[in-house]
C-alpha cells in the first residue's frame, strides 16, 4: 500500500505546479505557494489520523478509511483534468507580458480543484499516520525483525516514488493530465483492496480513548495543583492499569507535572481515587505527556533538514532547466530530477539492512545496529553537507554562464544535468538515515495507546519544513532585493499527435 500511495504523492508534489500554471492558470507565485500549502497540510493533518486511530478506529480501520478519502479526491482532480469546461479556457497567442490577462478559474473550477487536492491531503495523512505502526505492530516489541520492517518500508516507500517521478510524470507530459490522475486513482484504489486482502491476518489495536485528551487533563490538573508541594516518594501518587493495561514508571524530569498524579486525603486519612480525569492523573497518563515533550527537540532539530529538502524539490528543478539535460541520448524532464536521490536511496537501504546492521550490531550489541537518535544524527550531518555542495555547483553553474556570455541566455549552459546528482545522492543518503531513524524513534518511544499519534508526530517535521522554507524564501527575496521575482517563465508549445502541450521552462 506504501508503494503505491506514495507513487501517486510524489508524482504529483513533483509537477503540479505545472499543472496550476498551464492548466488553471494560476500566477507562478500562487502555484508555488498553492503547492507548498498542499504539501505542508498532508504532513501536519497527519496528527489529525493519528487521533483517529488511537482513539476510535483500529490503525487497518484508518488506512482504508483515509485511502477511500484521497480515492475521491484524485478522483475529482481527474474528471476536472478530462472536462475542459470545468477548467479555464488556456492561454494562447499571448506574449510573455500579457499572461496575466489570462482567464482565471472561477470560483466553481477552483472549489473542484481544491475538494480534489485538499481530499488527496487529508487521506495521505491518515494513511502515513497509521500504516507504518500498523507494519510494527505486528512484531513483537523486541523482535529485530521489526527495525527491518522500517527499512522495508522506506524502500516501498522510494521504489514508488521512483515511478512516480519518471512513469506518472512522463504520463502527465505526454498522454495528459487526465491519464496521470485517472493512474493515481486506480493506483490508490488498488493499494486498498492489496490492504484489506490480509485483514484477517493483521494484529490490531483497540482504542481506548484519545491521547491528546489525556494529555491535556495532565496539564490541567497539573496547574489546578501548582500550590500543592511537590511529592517526594512515588506511593503519593495515583496510579492504575493504563491503556492497553499498560504501566510506565515515574521519571524524574519535569517533575512539576507529577503534581496532576497527587492522591488527595479526606478529613480522616484516608486516600480518596473517586475523583474524574480532571481532577487527578494516574503516573501512565503524566509520563505519556513527558514523552511527547521529549519529542520535540527531536521534531525541531529535523525541520531544518526538511527544509534543505524543500530548496532541493524547488529549486534544483529550476536550475535543471537551464543547463543540459541530456542524459545518455535522452532528455530529462526537470519533474523527474528527484529519481536522482530515490536510486540512491533504494540501492542503500538493502544493504543498509543486510551488511551494515548486522556488522555494526555485533560491535555494538545494539539489535538495530545504530541508536535511532545516532541514525537521525547521521542524516542531520549528511544533509548540512548536501546543502553546502549544492552552494559549490550553483557557483559552478553561474561561473559557466559568465564564462559563455549565457547569463541571460535561455539556452541550456554546456553544463550537463547530473552535476546536481552530487547534492541529490547525498541528501538521498541523508534522508535515508533519518527518516527511518525518526519514525521508528517515535514508533517506539510512544506508549501503547498513542503509537499512530507518534507516527503523526515524526510527520511533522516535513509540513514545519515546507512552511519554513516559504519563509526562507521570502527572507532571501527581500535582503537580494527581489532575486526570486526575476525569475522569467516562458511557454514552449510542442506539436505532438494527439495535440498540444504547453511545458514550463523557468530561467533564473
Amino acid at each position: 500500500m506504501e508503494g503505491l500511495e506514495n507513487m501517486t504523492f510524489i508524482s504529483n508534489a513533483v509537477s503540479l505546479v505545472t499543472y496550476f500554471y498551464g492548466y488553471m492558470n494560476f500566477s507562478l507565485t500562487k502555484s508555488a505557494n498553492t503547492l507548498t500549502n498542499f504539501m505542508g497540510t498532508s504532513f501536519l493533518v497527519a496528527l489529525f489520523g493519528g487521533l483517529i486511530s488511537d482513539t476510535y478506529l483500529s490503525r487497518f480501520k484508518t488506512c482504508v478509511l483515509f485511502g477511500c478519502i484521497e480515492l475521491l479526491g484524485y478522483a475529482a482532480l481527474t474528471v476536472q483534468a478530462h472536462f475542459d469546461q470545468l477548467r479555464p479556457p488556456p492561454c494562447q497567442g499571448l506574449a510573455i507580458s500579457q499572461t496575466t490577462q489570462c482567464q482565471a478559474a472561477d470560483s466553481g473550477q477552483a472549489a473542484i480543484l481544491f475538494t480534489g487536492l485538499y481530499l488527496v491531503a487529508f487521506g495521505t495523512s491518515g494513511v502515513k499516520a497509521a500504516l507504518p505502526s500498523l507494519g510494527a505492530d505486528q512484531f513483537d516489541e523486541r523482535d529485530p525483525k521489526r527495525s527491518s520492517f522500517f527499512n522495508w518500508f522506506l524502500l516501498s516507500f522510494t521504489a514508488g516514488a521512483i515511478i512516480g517521478v519518471t512513469f506518472i510524470v512522463w504520463i502527465s507530459t505526454n498522454q495528459g493530465w487526465d491519464w496521470a490522475f485517472g493512474v493515481c486513482t486506480v493506483a490508490v484504489l488498488v493499494s486498498i483492496m492489496v490492504l484489506s486482502m490480509g485483514k484477517s491476518l493483521y494484529r490490531n489495536n483497540v482504542p481506548k480513548g484519545s491521547p491528546l485528551l489525556r494529555i491535556i487533563q495532565v496539564f490541567v490538573v497539573a496547574i489546578r495543583n501548582r500550590k500543592l508541594p511537590q511529592p517526594g516518594i512515588e506511593d503519593e501518587l495515583h496510579e492504575v492499569a493504563g491503556v492497553h493495561n499498560e504501566i510506565l514508571p515515574r521519571t524524574d524530569q519535569f517533575r512539576f507535572l507529577d503534581r496532576a498524579a497527587i492522591e488527595h486525603t479526606s478529613d480522616d486519612g484516608s486516600t480518596s481515587v473517586n475523583l474524574g480525569p480532571w481532577r487527578i492523573c494516574t503516573v501512565t497518563q503524566v509520563e505519556e505527556t513527558k514523552i511527547i515533550i521529549r519529542m520535540l527537540p527531536i521534531i525541531l532539530s529535523t525541520v531544518f533538514m526538511n527544509t534543505c529538502l524543500a530548496q532541493l524539490q524547488t529549486f534544483t528543478v529550476q536550475q535543471s532547466t537551464t543547463m543540459n539535460t541530456h542524459v545518455l541520448g535522452i532528455k530529462m524532464p526537470g519533474s523527474s530530477i528527484p529519481v536522482i536521490p530515490l536510486v540512491f536511496m533504494f540501492i542503500f537501504i538493502p544493504i543498509y539492512d543486510c551488511v551494515f546492521v548486522p556488522i555494526a550490531r555485533k560491535i555494538t550489541g545494539i539489535p538495530t545496529g545504530i541508536r535511532y537518535l545516532q541514525r537521525i544524527g547521521v542524516g542531520l550531518v549528511l544533509s548540512a553537507i548536501s546543502m553546502a555542495v549544492a552552494g559549490v555547483v550553483e557557483t559552478r553553474r553561474k561561473s559557466v554562464a559568465r564564462e559563455h556570455g549565457m547569463v541571460d541566455s535561455l539556452q541550456p549552459l554546456p553544463m550537463n544535468v547530473l552535476w546536481l546528482g552530487y547534492q541529490y545522492s547525498i541528501f538521498g543518503l541523508a534522508d535515508m538515515f533519518t527518516f527511518v531513524g525518526l519514525i521508528q524513534f517515535f514508533y517506539e518511544e510512544s506508549s501503547a495507546g498513542m503509537k499512530s499519534l507518534g507516527t503523526a508526530i515524526s510527520w511533522c517535521s516535513s509540513a514545519f519544513g515546507y512552511y519554513l522554507s516559504s519563509v526562507v524564501v521570502d527572507v532571501v527575496n527581500k535582503v537580494s532585493g527581489g532575486w526570486y521575482k526575476k525569475v522569467e517563465v516562458i511557454y514552449k508549445e510542442e506539436n505532438h499527435a494527439e495535440g498540444k502541450q504547453v511545458e514550463m521552462l523557468n530561467a533564473v
